[in-house]
């Protein structure tokens, strides 16, 4: 038997098997098809990234550096407000490699990470989770026994509608696609042109351009993107669309199962990222979590929100900006527009020294 079989190897999955098979935890680590696809999910994010793989990884992940933000309340042929930092705000990465370094971590921590396991059934009893999964390439299906089950299977989590978890608060559509522009801007585009959250452009260097927008179910979310990519006058490949969680339940454990990062909702209300949140998450898992002790779940409870409980509130907050009167947001983002101390992950660094004198200098 297991101590952990982990559902799931994306970011949160890969990272809390590393860390528990670390702490010389006996770790199952299983995803149903390849790692990495199908691609869902931005590159772009905070160079908080690095410190969570190797030294050596930069060189084949990094794509680009980004030191701003323009904002647009209408397309690209407005006016924008520019949002800046001298030094770098965030990168874009190679959002697959990403995933396939991360499980690599794993497995040289110790964990045995699988490709091509379908989990079918999750049966959760007083001693043990028993996991059964349909293999691929065997056209098989086996069953495993764990001591925990950690559910980081995504924002459709079967494992959290198998433990009978509260869905998150709300689920948006978000699509993207990219196109084969070499543009090595350091200024990303973002239109609040969207219901309820935004589109954007990212500029990938060589790699190529990033478009995508999110919205809340029911929009029409393809008309909206043919929309953006026209006013961009570009045509786009590699189309990618994707499931959205944000806000949290009030619980994400049961007696032998718990949920990490996009199963969890463990994301930016006010962009939708979850790769930061959902590793930041996996980390208390791994310190606190003991597979023999099952009480040690409301400690990981506990932990997880002192982290990220008040960003996510605070990234609420910012997120209801997106919908106010047209009119309201252009006087709001040009009053606040210019340079910034802020930290593309932490709400709560706009009440920092660093920004608090930039406002009011």
């Amino acid at each position: 038997m297991y101590d952990f079989i982990v559902v799931g190897v994306g970011p949160a999955g890969a990272r809390f098997a590393r860390r528990a098979a670390e702490s010389g935890y006996d770790v199952l680590a299983l995803e149903k098809g390849e790692i990495g696809t199908p691609l869902a999910c931005s590159g772009h994010v905070s160079t908080d990234i690095w410190s969570y793989v190797p030294e050596d990884a930069k060189e084949t992940l990094f794509q680009n550096r980004i030191y701003g933000a323009n904002f647009y309340t209408g397309g690209p042929d407005t006016e924008p407000n520019l949002f800046y930092k001298t030094e770098e705000i965030s990168n874009v990465i190679d959002r697959v490699g990403l995933d396939n370094t991360l499980a690599a971590c794993a497995r040289n921590a110790g964990a045995d990470v699988r490709e091509g396991h379908t989990v079918t059934a999750i049966d959760e009893r007083g001693d043990r989770v028993v996991v059964t999964a349909r293999v691929a390439e065997t056209e098989s299906v086996q069953t495993f026994s764990a001591k925990m089950v950690a559910g980081c299977d995504g924002p459709i989590s079967k494992v959290r509608r198998t433990a009978g978890l509260d869905e998150p608060d709300e689920t948006l559509h978000g699509v993207l696609a990219f196109t084969d522009e070499v543009d090595a801007g350091n200024h990303v585009d973002v239109h609040l042109t969207v219901p309820r959250f935004f589109a954007w452009r990212i500029p990938r260097g060589d790699a190529g351009v990033e478009y995508g927008l999110a919205a809340p179910p029911g929009a029409e979310v393809n008309e909206m993107f043919d929309m953006l990519t026209d006013q961009y006058a570009v045509e786009t490949e590699h189309f990618c669309s994707g499931a959205i969680p944000i806000g949290p339940p009030d619980r994400v454990t049961t007696d032998r199962i718990f949920l990490i990062g996009d199963a969890a909702a463990q994301t930016k209300p006010f962009t939708g990222g979850g790769i930061l949140y959902g590793m930041t998450a996996a980390d208390c898992a791994a310190r606190h979590i003991q597979p023999d002790r099952p009480a040690s779940l409301s400690i990981y409870e506990d932990a997880w929100r002192r982290e990220l409980a008040t960003e996510i509130r605070l990234g609420k907050l910012i997120r209801s900006a997106y919908s106010l009167p047209v009119p309201v947001q252009t006087a709001g983002l040009k009053a606040l527009s210019g340079e910034i101390g802020v930290h593309m992950d932490k709400p709560t660094s706009f009440f920092s020294p660093a920004h608090l004198r930039r406002l009011f200098s």
